[in-house]
């Protein structure tokens, strides 16, 4: 091993570590900004992964987590509990739509997701059904990168298609993006009937898959040929949740109610790693028997940490307290009025805005190296992948701040458009 590599002693995410760059060092955050060991500070326009909703450093959050830091920073979830997962439990499950009021706390998304897949499975198991191991997914999707998760992920394009042979086998299909593209899905789901445990979709917006989006009448029909073949619906709400989209769920613009409800990423306001998986009250009952076998047997931990649901509860608090959803609002139209332009610089294939959501897509592979230092130049941190440039930033961001965003994406893109042949 080379001496370069033996220092590499920080495995980094998705990186080749041999000839990678010197990742930038963050010192400290504020409001919607990061601030760098050598003094610069970057307009942070993704949000740290989509969570710091309320952007960063909130003096409400803060205060809730150091409380209860000095208090109990954490207790083991079996056989024990706390005031602070009964109180987040309780208002998630008033915060949500219908039935969805067991809320099963975890540490991740992607942990919330095989939560969620083995609901599915073991619930059939409970019945008594045998035979229902696949669940349908859809191509272009993403929910994570641990195993079970990362096998309903899109298995051509996704950045999972490398470990195939190692992940359970599911089924797949096109997300319809028109109510005239469902008939596929339809087929699709009776082929499979007997077969099925279950259907997963992110609610409008494929996030990581490339911020694809469908309409609520699409995510309608998702559920009801869901319901209709008798399969659970999996919404996967992980990164739409909680404002991203326009209304505090996704789900809700579509008028739906999924068997079960996956969150993380934003509802601790950025702070500190919570999930949560939750379930209708028809799943929930699969599990409640007399046979200890029936019971859910998962058990991270730290779920339900309680450092962790004090920022949830404070998070919460915020959505109630302040105007999330009009900020919501108001960065759409914005980012509407500052990006649909360059629908005609050449090289771009498609805009697309949605809640606190934009991005530019182009027609072909850019250099994401290249854009990158171009928007470092620019003194914005934005991180471009695939084939698309985006923006989710915090809900809280000023106006000054997302206008230097929208106007570093309208020079990096117009600048790669003018050297486009």
């Amino acid at each position: 091993m080379s001496s370069d590599a033996s220092r590499n002693t920080l495995w980094r995410p998705y990186t080749q570590m041999r000839g990678a760059a010197q990742p930038l060092e963050a010192v400290a955050t504020h409001g919607s900004r990061i601030v760098l060991a050598d003094g610069r500070e970057l307009v942070d326009g993704i949000a740290s992964w989509w969570t710091a909703v309320h952007g960063y450093n909130h003096p409400h959050i803060a205060g809730a987590v150091a409380d209860q830091l000095a208090r109990m920073p954490h207790v083991m979830f079996g056989g024990l509990t706390h005031a602070p997962a009964e109180r987040l439990a309780a208002r998630l499950a008033a915060l949500l739509p219908g039935d969805l009021d067991h809320v099963f706390l975890s540490d991740s998304g992607s942990v919330a997701v095989e939560v969620a897949l083995k609901m599915a499975a073991q619930m059939w198991l409970n019945r008594g059904v045998r035979g229902r191991t696949k669940v349908l997914a859809f191509r272009g999707g993403y929910h994570g990168d641990t195993m079970g998760a990362m096998s309903v992920c899109d298995p051509e394009e996704g950045m999972h298609r490398r470990f195939g042979a190692y992940l359970p086998t599911q089924v797949f299909c096109d997300l319809p993006r028109s109510l005239a593209e469902t008939g596929s899905l339809d087929a699709t789901l009776a082929a499979h009937r007997e077969e099925l445990a279950a259907v997963i979709v992110e609610p409008l917006v494929q996030g990581a898959g490339g911020m694809r989006m469908h309409p609520p009448e699409v995510l309608a029909t998702v559920a009801r040929l869901a319901r209709r073949h008798g399969l659970p619906l999996i919404a996967d709400e992980i990164f739409t949740g909680f404002g991203r989209t326009g209304s505090l769920f996704a789900c809700e613009q579509a008028g739906i109610v999924p068997d079960i409800l996956c969150l993380s990423k934003a509802l601790t306001g950025g702070t500190l790693a919570l999930a949560a998986t939750v379930a209708r009250r028809e799943v929930y009952e699969a599990f409640w028997s007399e046979d200890p076998a029936a019971a859910l047997m998962h058990g991270p931990t730290f779920m339900a940490n309680p450092l962790a649901c004090a920022a949830a509860n404070a998070s919460l608090d915020l959505f109630e307290s302040e105007p999330r959803l009009e900020q919501a609002r108001v960065i759409a139209a914005r980012l509407a009025d500052g990006l649909e332009p360059l629908r005609r610089v050449p090289g771009v294939a498609d805009v697309r805005i949605l809640g606190a959501i934009g991005a530019v897509q182009f027609a072909g592979a850019p250099d994401l190296a290249g854009l990158k230092a171009r928007f470092l130049d620019r003194g914005v941190w934005v991180r471009p992948f695939g084939d698309i440039v985006y923006l989710t930033p915090a809900l809280t961001i000023g106006a000054a701040d997302l206008d230097r965003l929208i106007d570093a994406v309208t020079a990096v893109v117009t600048e790669r458009g003018a050297a486009t042949p």
